[in-house]
Order: structure tokens, then sequence, then C-alpha cells
């Protein structure tokens, strides 16, 4: 299927108004994403788009003005650091300051894939996309659309979910759409995620590894790679 922009309304609240909501639907297997969604990422713009576990809120790490708009649209706090897309793991030496053979080891196990991995922030990464500290979350989807998007637009991206903060994690367009659709330029369709929950993070950043949220990624198969390793969060 080509593709094709609609727009939807919804009624998010009984004294507000109808608001129109661009979403664009994307076939998985396009040759390249839509160039709207690319400027707008460039730009500061914030597009919802599907991931191999839910739907995901970006824009450009590098344009500051966007990436406040996100902790705003969200209503997160600006200290909670945000998570950041890749395309290509040559990308994480731009970002990190430093990478352990640790990492390397479970990118080559597991990226692209549902884990997220903790990392020292290079002086590269904006201060506002970390909230301000030391660390950076970083993950390759093994998703189609998010991967073209990073490496169409030229950059990371931010890879928060697209919801409400506190709100459930978004698994289609449409649950994007209700929560946070009008305050957003652009919501890509491409159905529901394989997933349907959150990434496993892992934290490499202390003196042993921690998995600091159990989501997609089984934990088991971290200690296949990690040995035994602290389980400190869960979705």
């Amino acid at each position: 299927m080509p593709m094709s922009l609609y727009s939807r309304t919804f009624w998010n609240h009984p004294l507000t108004p109808i608001v129109p909501i661009s979403i664009l639907r994307v076939d998985l297997d396009e040759r390249r994403m839509p160039r709207r969604a690319i400027e707008l990422i460039r730009n500061g713009g914030l597009v919802a788009y599907p991931t191999d576990t839910v739907y995901g809120l970006g824009t450009s790490i590098f344009q500051e003005g966007g990436v406040r708009r996100i902790f705003e649209v969200k209503g997160r706090p600006p200290s909670d650091p945000l998570p950041i897309l890749i395309a290509d793991v040559a990308q994480v030496e731009e970002l990190a300051a430093v990478v352990p053979s640790v990492a390397r080891d479970l990118m080559r196990r597991f990226w692209p894939g549902p884990l997220t991995i903790v990392l020292p922030r290079s002086s590269r990464v904006p201060e506002v996309v970390s909230g301000g500290g030391p660390s950076i979350a970083l993950r390759m989807p093994n998703h189609p659309i998010p991967l073209r998007l990073i490496q169409e637009a030229g950059v990371p991206i931010v890879g928060t979910s697209a919801n409400s903060h506190g709100a459930p994690s978004p698994i289609t367009a449409t649950q994007v759409a209700t929560d946070i659709g009008d305050r957003i330029d652009l919501i890509l369709d491409g159905g529901r995620t394989p997933h349907g929950i959150p990434s496993t993070v892992v934290d490499l950043t202390g003196a042993a590894p921690r998995v600091v949220r159990a989501g997609a990624l089984d934990p088991a198969l971290l200690r296949e790679v990690l040995g035994e390793v602290l389980v400190t969060g869960r979705v």
C-alpha cells in the first residue's frame, strides 16, 4: 500500500474543540520515508512513529527547542532523561564518552532489538536530552520506519514513548492520536507494534551492570552475556 495522508478528529475532553490530527499511513516496505517527516525531524518538529516495542515520539537530538517541546507535550519532568534511537552502531562512538567491551557484546547480540543501553554521555549530546545528567540511553530499534527516519534525516532522534507522562505506552497510531495527537506535528501510522511493551534497559555506568527496567527483552537472555545481573526495575 502506498503512503497516504489522512486526518482524524478526536474529543480528548468535553470542553476541548475538535482538532484535526495529521496521520500518515506508511507501509513497512516503503523504501523512503515521507519528505514531510524528514524535514520535521531535522528542524525540531515532533513526529510519532512505530517501533518494535511501542510508538515513539521523536525529533533530532540536536534541536534543543524540539527536545524541550517533547518534555512539555508529555508533561515529563525536564530532569528525566530522554532515550536516543540510532540506526548504526558507529553512532554510539559519537554519542557515548566511553563504550566498554561489555556494551559492544550486548550490541552484537541484541541490536537491532528491544534493548536500551545506558552509557556515559559525550559532550556532543546536548544536556537537555540527558536531563542534565552524565549518562545517555541508546537503542537501535528493529523496525524499518525509525531506522529509515534516522538514516534519511541524518541525525539520531529522541526515542521516548509517544504518550503523556505516566499514561500507558501506545501500541497503535490511534492511541497516540487520542492522547497527544493535537500537540504534535505528525503521526506515522505503521500499524500495531510487534512487542507492545517498552524495551529492557541495562545500565552500564556503574561498577556492575544493572537492569533498571525489565521489558521486551527477557533479562535471562542478558545473563548469557553478562552473567549474573541485578534487576532493579520492571515495566
